[in-house]
């Protein structure tokens, strides 16, 4: 058996650089995710006026309800859709003049439904360029707070990012929402903001936020469970057994539900309270899944999915199509590129692997993955690869977004689990 010590989650350490940063008092943070995407948060709330100190286990903020400190601001969120998400909807709660930008691949990524949602509350808020894309700009004088419909079909986070600015209008809000994606995400936001003192309700379609506002509290940061997928997937395509300690039974995140598809496949899964375990049995069936509510583990299923001993079909994830990438056409293009048989649609893929050898075509052969910086096709065909030579990356390093050690840590489970197998 391999344990594996995976780093915070990138979901859970976003959220809480948020309802820190808006509680009354100073909140501790253990354990939180260092990688770009949360480091980029943590430097747009000291843009922001937040007092952020760092240390290597815990980071401490002083929270300000009344929003931020500073007047005017200037904030780069680099390739972070929460960062580019939540921060406008955190300025918005304060008094002053706020401009956010990023990077050309966050700027690609949509932003109308939360900046449509915004403006119906009464906020003064303006896209420089392309309406519903970064740059923009909020001129914020506090939010009254009242009722709101949105669209949250395309991403989650546009709803997290009106659930957490709730408790820091006048009045609190009821947001109906029309349709929903990720919904594990959600629940992740509801279960933190009542660790931070607010008691969301639900009438139907309906979320209902007090204006009650945040407490500061000491909060640890569970191990990330999509980061999580690529070990036990890793075990369940070599025959070992990978043990991850802080993600079981309790875990707040939804992604650790990818276990539940390898145990379909044919896999061993044991989750216990405080920690999971997959183990090899040495086959993997195909299957067919609906990943709409765990999609970031889609192109890890797509990248083991060449091993099964039949088809694998993953439907209803029209939504990463708008991730880093167009995720799903990224795993079928670098799919065909190992010389793998693949058929697409608008919201689904099917994997149609050679597992016995009898298609033309052979088993899958070693190519250059194109990553279209995306950190997750990286660190999704590095699972093929512990069954594929000579498969490489053009672009290894933008695992820095989430799991900048990635490599080293995925090149030592490698060899622990050849020693796990041979013994």
């Amino acid at each position: 058996m391999v344990l594996v010590d995976i780093p915070g989650s990138k979901s859970i350490t976003a959220r809480a650089l948020f309802l820190a940063a808006a509680a009354d008092g100073v909140t501790t943070l253990h354990r939180p995710l260092r990688s770009d995407d949360t480091e980029g948060f943590a430097e747009g709330l000291t843009r922001l006026g937040y007092r952020v100190g760092r240390t290597p286990d815990a980071w401490q903020i002083d929270g300000r309800p009344q929003g931020p400190a500073l007047a005017e601001a200037d904030v780069f969120c680099r390739d972070g859709a929460t960062t580019a998400r939540f921060l406008p909807a955190l300025a918005a709660a304060g008094h002053g003049v706020y401009r956010f930008d990023a990077s050309p691949q966050m700027r690609r990524r949509p932003l109308l439904p939360l900046t449509r949602a915004l403006r119906d509350l009464g906020v003064d808020l303006r896209h420089e360029e392309a309406e519903g894309h970064h740059p923009l700009t909020v001129r914020a004088a506090g939010v009254e707070g009242g009722e709101v419909v949105l669209d949250a079909g395309q991403s989650s986070q546009y709803l997290t990012a009106l659930l957490l600015l709730g408790p820091l209008t006048r009045t609190g809000l009821r947001i109906t929402v029309t349709d929903l994606v990720s919904v594990p995400y959600v629940e992740i936001t509801l279960a933190m903001m009542r660790a931070f003192g607010v008691e969301v309700g639900r009438e139907g379609n309906t979320y209902v936020v007090p204006p009650d506002g945040y407490r500061a509290t000491t909060y640890a940061i569970e191990p990330d469970a999509s980061t999580a997928s690529y070990f036990f997937a890793a075990a369940a395509l070599t025959g070992g057994e990978v043990t991850v300690p802080g993600l079981g039974e309790g875990a707040l995140q939804g992604d650790l539900g990818f276990v539940e598809v390898l145990r379909r496949m044919g896999a061993r899964v044991d989750v216990g309270a405080d920690r999971t375990t997959v183990a090899g049995t040495g086959e993997l069936h195909g299957v067919t899944v609906n990943m709409r509510d765990i999609s970031d583990t889609m192109p890890t299923l797509a990248a083991l999915a060449p091993f099964a001993t039949g088809p694998v079909r993953i439907e209803d994830v029209a939504n990463t199509r708008v991730k880093e990438c167009d995720r799903l056409e990224a795993c079928a293009e670098n799919l065909r590129r190992l010389g793998v048989e693949v058929a697409t649609g608008p919201d689904w893929i099917e994997i149609r692997p050679d597992a016995d050898g009898s298609r033309a075509g052979g088993a899958p052969t070693g190519a250059d993955i194109k990553t279209c910086g995306d950190h997750r096709i990286v660190m999704s065909f590095a699972v093929t690869g512990l069954r594929v030579p000579g498969i490489s990356f053009d672009d290894p390093g933008c695992v820095r977004k989430t799991f900048p050690g990635f490599h080293e840590a995925f090149g030592e489970l490698a060899k622990a689990l050849r020693k796990d197998v041979e013994g």
